[in-house]
């Protein structure tokens, strides 16, 4: 997708991968990705008058919650950055990428499979109750795209805060306890706050300090 934007592919386009030898999450991570769980992209270029391109992350992972939210039997969160979490348990990832003037939007689910062996628990739509249709990948990819463009025509039209507002209803609780591991090795651990109108986390401190957070991995306490 990324060298599709960079050849003048319009907006709009989605692409699905039935697996990947070279998938990645953020930082660089490894993504593992065998065939059943859905792995696909989509390409949007920012128009002026648009929200930060960064809050894309916030269109998707409102449009991923409302995807698997239903077909849990788990209660589906949204995690900042870039997580959604069925009972604690990561579900499903999203990475943003840019090009040139284009953000290429990538989402992965857990639908059939999901790793074994990590830091953190992980789950997957099968190990959460879902069949059938809420079982094949190429089936959710078509809801999903609805779900997308939903979010993105109200992110343009709208602006951000209707979308950090859902985003918010559908997140960790005010008060989450939560370690932050910044790009830079630093440590910070507080409450959850709220998102700032920029998409920033706004992290709660022990000594009634807020600090904004622009990047980092989230540990749930």
């Amino acid at each position: 997708m990324l060298a599709l934007a960079e050849q003048g592919e319009t907006e709009g386009l989605w692409l699905r991968a039935k697996r990947q030898s070279g998938g990645r999450g953020r930082l660089g991570r490894a993504w593992e990705s065998p065939v059943g769980n859905l792995y696909c992209s989509t390409l949007i270029r920012p128009q002026p008058g648009d929200p930060m391109a960064h809050t894309l992350a916030l269109v998707a992972a409102n449009a991923v919650h409302a995807l698997v939210a239903p077909l849990c039997a788990g209660q589906a969160r949204i995690k900042w950055p870039n997580d959604i979490l069925v009972d604690g348990a990561k579900i499903a990832g999203i990475l943003l990428e840019r090009t040139g003037d284009a953000v290429v939007v990538g989402i992965g689910i857990n639908v059939t499979h999901f790793p074994q062996g990590l830091d953190r628990p992980v789950t997957s739509l099968t190990a959460q109750g879902a069949t059938g249709e809420g079982a094949d990948a190429a089936a959710l990819l078509e809801r999903l795209a609805q779900l997308f463009g939903h979010w993105l025509a109200i992110w343009r039209a709208q602006g951000l805060d209707p979308v950090r507002t859902h985003w918010l209803l559908n997140a960790h609780p005010t008060g989450t306890q939560m370690r932050v591991v910044q790009p830079d090795g630093d440590v910070v651990e507080g409450g959850f706050g709220t998102l700032d109108s920029q998409g920033m986390l706004i992290l709660r401190l022990a000594n009634g300090d807020t600090r904004a957070i622009h990047a980092g991995d989230i540990f749930l306490i």
